[in-house]
């Protein structure tokens, strides 16, 4: 680290738990995050904040106005423009310093494959089940820890996939991709503003951990959250010996 990074992260490294090797863990990183929309703006910003070395952020869709009133890394200024690009100059105005890639796609198969197998973190900020389950087969394939998040209305709920473990589960092994599960979108259930926040700002408080090797995560464990309430629940989540995607990996 040369002086200028070590004054911007020196609240990191006055850390015992983070010190000079934990930055620069965070410093070296690769992370693909798919989704800049609700959960993908808080999160991008907390791992353009921490420096995260290289970011990856993938999104087809356009900012609308309707996006405003959650979706932090973008404002009026970008309305019509991809989200992903919108993400990317919002993350350099904090720090020009973090090397981003935005994508403006919307990835499948052999390229969703590629993407994952160069990522060290990929974190799962989309909105429906199909494209959940095709993230978390790829984080199996290439073992590749996926820190998931998910809010709809005053709902919200985060979990981590370490799957660099061996007794890890997978995502399917929490939702079955045979079950069918009734798709919610903001659009029609509407969402708490600051909901996403909290769900984001903990998938980069997760993924961060994980790289540095510090704490305990959320592996195995899914929190969550009624904001209207504020109480939190939790479910363990044992690793599915029968899972279709998971069963028999090592």
């Amino acid at each position: 680290m040369n002086d200028k990074q070590l004054l911007r992260y020196s609240r990191h490294i006055l850390l015992d738990a983070i010190g000079i090797e934990g930055q620069q863990a965070i410093l070296a990183a690769k992370a693909l995050v798919v989704g800049a929309g609700g959960l993908g703006s808080p999160l991008l910003m907390y791992l353009a904040s921490a420096g995260l070395g290289q970011i990856t952020v993938v999104d087809d869709d356009q900012v609308d106005l309707t996006n405003l009133q959650r979706q932090i890394a973008h404002g009026d200024q970008r309305v019509g423009m991809n989200k992903a690009l919108s993400a990317k100059i919002a993350m350099h105005e904090l720090n020009p310093d973090v090397i981003v890639h935005a994508l403006e796609e919307r990835v499948s198969g052999e390229r969703l494959d590629e993407l994952v197998a160069q990522a060290d973190l990929v974190f799962d900020c989309t909105d429906n089940f199909k494209t959940r389950h095709a993230i978390n087969a790829a984080c199996v394939k290439s073992k590749v820890p996926l820190i998931s998040g998910a809010a709809i209305a005053f709902d919200g709920q985060i979990s981590v996939f370490d799957l660099r473990r061996s007794d890890a589960p997978c995502y399917a092994c929490l939702f079955s991709p045979e079950q069918n599960f009734e798709e919610v979108r903001c659009s029609t259930m509407g969402v708490f503003a600051p909901l996403v926040g909290i769900i984001g700002s903990m998938q980069a408080a997760e993924g961060l951990k994980l790289l540095m090797g510090v704490g305990e995560s959320l592996n195995g464990r899914l929190q969550i959250l009624d904001a209207l309430s504020m109480e939190w629940s939790q479910i363990r989540v044992p690793k599915n010996l029968d899972c279709p995607v998971c069963a028999g990996s090592t």
